[in-house]
């Protein structure tokens, strides 16, 4: 079983220290998600066991062979590659092959009668017999096709932002490496693409380290979490949910380990005042761990006594309103005759495709975005704060504590008590020595929380926030959540985050592409999940009961335990045709093998295979939801 091992890590970033001394070991198969605030240094832990950064002290150790693949937030592509180079990148023997087969396919698919094509083709699909990379060229298709990447022979340059991060997810996948680190590989990710991949994640049979925002995601695929806090890292056993009872549990403890401490620390500070003099060793003794429980007692105010239901300003019934509202953007039908009323205390979520103009409904609103036809309507006493997708400019000579004292020195809470900024601050996660650090120092997401925290002081009455997960980490998120809770105002949100939805939006637009959005009212869990229904009653209406009449739909569905009698006889053969399925193209491949030159059986094998392929996958995905119930 494969091992890397770290021993007595330690970095320091400024004059600040992230890691001190951390030991630890990641085995073969496990699945780790790491979870720290944003500033703890995630990121340079991930940099530095990826061997992107070097540490300033520790040992790194792990097989001469292995292997290491990492997603960056921000994925470092050369513009100038096709797709293909980008996803098949890699310097294996498996690699090369499949590189090399799919440049072959390419030539040969433009002139099948070029001779030198036709070689070149025959070699190429020698060598991936040789290197048995039929199977590894295969999954590679899958996984770009469930990413919704399809054209290899695309320039990265000519992607959007999200199609780049999905490229350089697809190339770490692919390449099935020892350890696979994913720097928040949800990002850009719409519901499907994310089932899937907490799906594959959870069957991936390497080691895993993850960062991510997305606390549903953490749940279905680690088993462990790692927190990183104050150059420690705290180590957890479990899921999401499993860390959340675990970490009560040591902050209780540690907790009564505190207030102990504060009250041996106040008889000593009473015997000190007492003036009794050091004339004896037991007396200096206790002098000195006088001095040392004055270094550790915690004197300080706990940020959870500090109110952040801050009051915002009045606002009217009317607040937005859209009326037969048309847009189109670069040939994009965005809305297309869409009406809209938003009123007071409305938590309007807004979800569905990538590109299908979510973010463009919050410029409008925003009327930053004028429409091509209809009317928005904006209450004369909206005051909007609008968390775009990135911030406004901010002075990297610049304190802390200064940037929010532009806005005001304090702010008033829903109940009236005036609070300083630094009581804010400490609230929203920025301990009290850092509020006169300089702007130019602080990581990226500590800069976004910056930010959003500035717009709340403005104390608005409408919040429009667009894809706040991106950026903000699990602790600031829980803030930002408790504060929208107790929001007086309309809130309306951008985010793909199905924890954050589930919290704080009641009703959801669904954009479906090409104008359409669906409107919900409900949780998002319970939108996708009748979507689930309605696609396997669907699934089995059309194979096995295409004459069966549709029963009209309950009031309140009973919850599913067991199989229908059709998905039970659907059970009985499911395996057995699986079995064939993969003998199937496990012939195919052979016969591929054995065809020679002959190009044009060639490609017609190929294309078999690939669809027969996809047949398999889809029919994997109905097994494991009939083996729940069976």
């Amino acid at each position: 079983m494969k091992e890397y091992k770290i021993t007595n890590l330690t970095h320091s970033y400024g004059d600040k220290l992230l890691f001190d001394r951390l030991s630890f070991s990641i085995m073969e198969n496990e699945h780790i998600g790491l979870i720290g605030v944003n500033g703890t240094g995630k990121t340079t832990f991930l940099d530095i066991l990826s061997g992107d950064q070097q540490p300033d002290e520790g040992e790194i150790t792990a097989p001469k062979d292995y292997r290491i693949g990492y997603l960056k937030q921000q994925p470092d592509i050369d513009l100038n590659q096709t797709v293909m180079d980008v996803v098949f990148a890699g310097d294996t023997p498996i690699m090369n092959a499949v590189r090399e087969y799919e440049r072959a396919l390419e030539t040969l698919s433009l002139n099948a009668q070029n001779v030198q094509a036709q070689n070149r083709f025959s070699q190429a699909e020698q060598k991936m017999t040789q290197e048995n990379a039929w199977l590894a060229s295969t999954n590679a298709k899958t996984i770009l096709t469930k990413l919704g990447i399809t054209d290899l022979k695309a320039k990265a340059g000519t992607l959007s932002g999200g199609q780049l991060k999905r490229t350089a997810l697809a190339q770490v996948l692919i390449q099935a490496p020892d350890l696979l680190i994913l720097d928040e590989p949800t990002n850009h990710l719409d519901f499907d693409m994310i089932r899937w991949l907490e799906d594959y994640l959870a069957q991936y049979k390497g080691a895993l380290l993850l960062v991510t925002h997305d606390r549903y995601f953490l749940d279905h695929t680690v088993r462990e979490i790692y927190e990183l806090s104050h150059g420690s890292l705290y180590h957890y056993t479990g899921n999401y949910q499993d860390y959340v009872e675990q970490k009560a549990v040591r902050e209780e403890a540690e907790m009564q380990a505190e207030h102990k401490r504060k009250q041996l620390y106040k008889q000593e500070l009473a015997w000190m005042r007492a003036g009794v003099q050091a004339r004896g060793t037991k007396q200096q003794a206790r002098i000195n761990r006088f001095r040392e429980l004055e270094g550790t007692v915690n004197q300080g105010q706990s940020d959870s006594s500090i109110d952040m239901a801050l009051s915002g300003s009045r606002l009217g019934k009317k607040v937005l309103e859209l009326e037969d509202a048309t847009l189109s953007l670069n040939g994009k039908m965005i809305l297309d005759g869409f009406n809209l009323l938003v009123q007071n205390q409305d938590r309007i979520g807004i979800t569905g495709e990538n590109g299908a103009g979510k973010s463009t409904v919050l410029n409008v609103l925003a009327q930053r975005l004028p429409l091509d036809s209809g009317t928005l309507t904006v209450g004369e006493t909206v005051k909007i704060a609008y968390y775009t997708q990135t911030n406004e400019k901010m002075d990297p000579q610049k304190r802390v504590i200064s940037y929010l004292q532009e806005v005001a020195e304090e702010v008033t809470t829903s109940d009236g008590v005036r609070i300083s900024v630094s009581q804010l601050l400490e609230k929203f996660l920025f301990e009290r020595p850092t509020h006169g650090t300089l702007i130019g120092k602080l990581s990226g997401g500590e800069k976004r929380r910056l930010y959003l925290l500035k717009l709340l002081m403005q104390q608005p009455n409408v919040l429009l926030l667009d894809e706040p997960t991106n950026d903000l980490d699990i602790a600031t998120l829980t803030v930002l959540e408790d504060y929208i809770e107790t929001f007086p105002g309309a809130v309306i949100a951008v985010s793909h985050d199905r924890y954050f939805l589930d919290k704080v939006a009641d009703k959801l637009l669904v954009f479906q592409g090409n104008g359409k959005i669906d409107v919900h009212f409900g949780k998002i869990t319970t939108y996708l999940a009748s979507l689930e229904v309605e696609d396997q009653q669907s699934n089995v209406s059309a194979d096995k009961q295409p004459t069966a009449k549709k029963e009209p739909a309950a009031d309140k569905p009973k919850e599913k335990t067991k199989l229908t009698y059709m998905e039970q006889k659907e059970w009985e053969t499911i395996e057995d045709e699986l079995f064939e399925m993969e003998e199937e193209i496990e012939q195919l491949e052979k016969e591929m093998a054995a065809s020679g030159s002959d190009f044009e059986k060639l490609q017609e094998l190929e294309q078999r295979r690939s669809e027969l392929t996809e047949a398999f996958e889809q029919k994997m995905s109905r097994w494991e939801y009939l083996s729940q119930y069976a």
